[in-house]
């Protein structure tokens, strides 16, 4: 009778659905719940700049009671740019759902998407204050601009991350996450690259110097090389070595870059230091990873 007991309950246990991150090893936990800070950063300022308003209205089951961004709003955007930021915005609540569903995950951290803090990364960008302050939320170019700062980062994370996780649940999840990011980082570079030459209004800067400066300093701040290429490169440094308009960027056979959380954090701290928090995290991020590069 004992016997039958106990296999009777063991039947029981495997019917009661597990969640995927029971089944996962920790480091792919830490893996996957890392590229939680970007996501949340993307959703939101997705959301507020084709919106109004983001998370907490759209889907506050997802904010785990995380604090409410500072300074996000609603971006003066054409028709057109509207249209796909308001895309990107729903992908990106998917891709917290998705992710969510297969790791526990954390509350939202503090994130500062107010004009302030996009102005300074540009300042340092281009090692000068620019006048008056660049605004992402004026109009749809600058919106853009402000853009090609975000899913970049998560997509070469997305890459690192890949080779070092080892369940299978991980890796879909990955590739298919890196999948809709890479695409959302075509989508904004082929936009802005129609557009490379000409200048933003009012600083005369055409829009290609604007992103060729944004990826100097995110390599700068990564502190591990080039990972990171503007709209017009040198040939030497385009596609096979042939062609200096660079729509998409890649290394010498034209294979995404990689970062590692480190770098990551490097750059969207904007201190170059993971220890070292600031930026669009005032606080620094959450999860495993990133918590332990904080002070304790």
């Amino acid at each position: 009778m004992a016997t039958f007991i106990s296999v009777f309950a063991s039947i029981i246990l495997l019917l009661i659905p597990s969640s995927h991150s029971s089944r996962l090893p920790q480091s792919d936990v830490d893996l996957l719940e890392f590229p939680l800070n970007l996501e949340y950063l993307e959703a939101e300022f997705f959301l507020f700049g084709s919106l109004g308003y983001g998370l907490d209205k759209v889907a506050p089951n997802l904010t785990l009671g995380g604090p409410a961004p500072l300074g996000a709003k609603k971006a003066n955007l054409d028709p057109l740019t509207k249209d796909v930021v308001l895309q990107f915005a729903w992908q990106e609540v998917g891709h917290l759902r998705a992710i969510k569903k297969t790791v526990k995950g954390f509350p939202r951290p503090l994130l500062d998407l107010s004009a302030g803090s996009f102005a300074k990364v540009i300042d340092k960008a281009f090692g000068k204050p620019l006048n008056p302050p660049f605004d992402p939320y004026a109009n749809s170019i600058n919106y853009l601009i402000a853009s090609y700062l975000i899913p970049y980062v998560g997509l070469t994370g997305y890459v690192g991350a890949n080779p070092n996780l080892q369940n299978a649940i991980s890796k879909r999840l990955v590739a298919g996450l890196l999948g809709v990011e890479s695409g959302q980082d075509a989508v904004i570079r082929a936009l802005l690259y129609e557009k490379a030459n000409e200048k933003v209004h009012p600083y005369g800067i055409r829009v290609a110097e604007f992103t060729n400066k944004i990826s100097q300093l995110r390599n700068t701040l990564g502190r591990s090389g080039i990972k990171d290429e503007g709209l017009v490169v040198p040939k030497a440094l385009g596609a096979e070595g042939k062609i200096e308009g660079n729509v998409l960027a890649g290394d010498e056979n034209s294979v995404a870059y990689d970062r590692t959380p480190e770098e990551v954090l490097r750059i969207v701290y904007g201190t170059g230091n993971e220890r070292v928090p600031g930026g669009f995290y005032p606080k620094g991020g959450d999860g495993r990873i990133a918590k332990s590069h904080l002070p304790k």
